[in-house]
């Protein structure tokens, strides 16, 4: 008999022949997320086997952020035949009202599903006068999982993980992050679709603090775990934002702005051959996001733009923000480069001709260059 930890998935499943890679894909993604723990993992029929660890917690807590898996138990394992089940089931002490739930995987075990459950149920009645079977609403459920394997695993508690497709290195993205709300939620929901993403960050020091970058460092190690980040780009934007501001039309700032970070990420995608680029934005949820806006932005992408957040209205974008840990990182009361040179009216229905002709007032090329070759690297792998 042993204590193990039983990893389970589910839209896996669905990936028909391609199921093996995607199987391969979550089991390095596991030992990615494990490269600092004890443990000695096994693959089994639609499950992984943890055995032969140390912190039960610190690992549970890890595969938590894995995307691909859908579930974790921890579990004992025994040997696959009758004697030894029963044996286990008559030791519990179980004085609550319970139901016993037996998943018989290994089809060629002697008893049926719903008969053994019956079996063990008497058993645990027999041997605790305070238990109680409901099958509806029980407060403790017993799971005995048979599989094909020649063990049983018995456990209690299933936690629920964030499901998805696990992470994959040939699929690429570049998140645009902020110090807002949106874009950590954005790349978490990204990563959920198995987009593996390095981080872009603006800042206008020092219009901009010191301390609003390490905000958005803390976050870029956040969300790390989730996205798979390597990589962290940081842009000085000051330069090219005090030309707009001197230069051109005060209520284009945002949209040059936008579209520029935009030419910046063309940038890196093609150096570094990044396939997408994510960002926060929420349809109308400010002025550089209504239709017009974002299709100006859209207007110099040489790359596909992801929006997952497109529909999200605030308060759910906040829900996710909390359950990963991000919120109260975000709501610091830094600013960004976005809150530089703010103009009190900025367009909200801009025209591409009109932004185009607003940049001519510039050496744009010339300014985005400087940003491109004074970008700051952080390997946040280190």
């Amino acid at each position: 008999m042993n204590n193990v930890i039983l990893i389970r998935f589910n839209e896996i499943h669905l990936k028909g022949g391609n199921k093996k890679y995607f199987i391969k894909l979550l089991l390095n993604n596991i030992k990615t997320a494990l490269k600092n723990c004890i443990y000695k993992i096994e693959t089994i029929q639609n499950r992984f086997v943890i055995r032969n660890y140390e912190d039960e917690n610190e690992i549970i807590s890890k595969l938590k952020c894995v995307f691909g898996i859908h579930s974790i138990s921890k579990a004992i394992e025994i040997k696959n035949d009758i004697e030894s089940i029963t044996k286990y089931i008559s030791s519990l002490d179980i004085n609550t009202s319970f139901k016993c739930d037996v998943n018989r995987a290994d089809k060629t075990f002697p008893v049926k599903s719903n008969e053994f459950e019956a079996d063990l149920g008497e058993i645990i009645l027999n041997n605790n006068k305070n238990a109680k079977v409901d099958i509806h609403n029980p407060k403790l459920t017993i799971h005995v999982d048979i599989r094909e394997n020649g063990f049983t695993f018995i456990f209690y508690d299933i936690i629920y993980t964030y499901s998805g497709l696990p992470l994959d290195e040939k699929r690429n993205g570049l998140l645009l992050l902020s110090g807002g709300i949106d874009s950590p939620v954005a790349a978490f929901c990204m990563a959920k679709r198995g987009l593996r993403q390095d981080i872009l960050h603006f800042d206008s020091f020092p219009y901009t603090s010191p301390q609003a970058k390490e905000k958005v460092i803390t976050l870029a190690k956040k969300i790390q775990p989730y996205i798979g980040s390597k990589y962290m780009y940081i842009c000085s934007m000051t330069k090219l934002q005090e030309e707009f501001h001197v230069n051109c039309k005060s209520e284009y700032a945002i949209n040059l702005l936008r579209r520029s970070m935009i030419r910046v990420a063309n940038i890196l995608c093609e150096q570094y051959k990044y396939k997408t680029i994510i960002t926060g934005e929420s349809l109308g949820q400010v002025a550089s996001q209504t239709i017009e806006s974002l299709t100006s932005t859209n207007a110099v992408a040489k790359y596909p733009v992801l929006r997952p957040l497109i529909s999200f209205n605030k308060e759910e974008i906040i829900k996710i923000a909390k359950d990963i840990d991000t919120y109260e990182t975000s709501i610091l009361p830094y600013e960004d480069c976005c809150t530089v040179f703010l103009p009190r009216n900025p367009i909200i229905k801009p025209k591409i001709k009109d932004a185009e002709f607003e940049e001519k007032k510039i050496d744009l090329n010339n300014l985005i260059n400087l940003i491109i070759n004074n970008i700051e690297i952080i390997d946040l792998e280190k």
